[in-house]
């Protein structure tokens, strides 16, 4: 028993050591699309990318000026990440052209990545790009998974959920960054 407990506070310890370390940001570097973030590590506006999608053209969040934009970094190996990708499709089908929903990857693989939504039967239902450098998640101070910001028209982030959402909560944000 007190074996046990010392390993998952070992386990804990290291995972938090880790993921702290995972998003220290990276100040020498000349990646344009890592944004300072403020002490309370939320940002004003949303943070500039230019990711390719699974062809491999550029995305740039400019691309969707004007438009409010879910934003939802995830990865394959995040279990959370498989139910909250449907519901994402299911809200982007909803809403319709009012807004746009984006996942970014976390540093995999194109094939890993794809094969993920592939599988979920996603992939052509909203944008999906790909952040070898992981940049994006750490320009917006991530530091759990799924990690999702939701911009309103101007650019402007409304809402920043650390965490998974069940299908009613993304639509309640959503509803938020449509009417700002």
């Amino acid at each position: 028993m007190k074996i046990t407990i010392i390993s998952a506070a070992i386990v804990i310890i290291v995972w938090a050591a880790i993921s702290r370390i995972g998003h220290i940001p990276n100040i020498y570097s000349t990646d344009n699309t890592e944004t300072p973030t403020k002490s309370d590590s939320r940002l004003d506006k949303a943070p500039d990318f230019s990711l390719q999608d699974y062809e491999g053209k550029i995305v740039r969040l400019s691309d969707f000026k004007g438009k409010p934009i879910v934003i939802n970094s995830w990865a394959a190996w995040c279990p959370f990440c498989r139910k909250e990708l449907v519901d994402f499709a299911a809200a982007q089908h909803e809403f319709g052209d009012k807004m746009v929903v984006i996942a970014i990857d976390r540093a995999e693989s194109r094939d890993t990545a794809k094969k993920y939504t592939d599988e979920l039967a996603v992939t052509s239902d909203i944008v999906f790009l790909l952040d070898p450098s992981d940049s994006f998640y750490r320009s917006i101070g991530g530091f759990s998974m799924p990690e999702t910001i939701f911009v309103s028209r101007d650019g402007h982030i409304v809402d920043h959920k650390r965490g998974p959402m069940g299908v009613s909560e993304i639509r309640e944000r959503i509803q938020k960054i449509l009417i700002n």
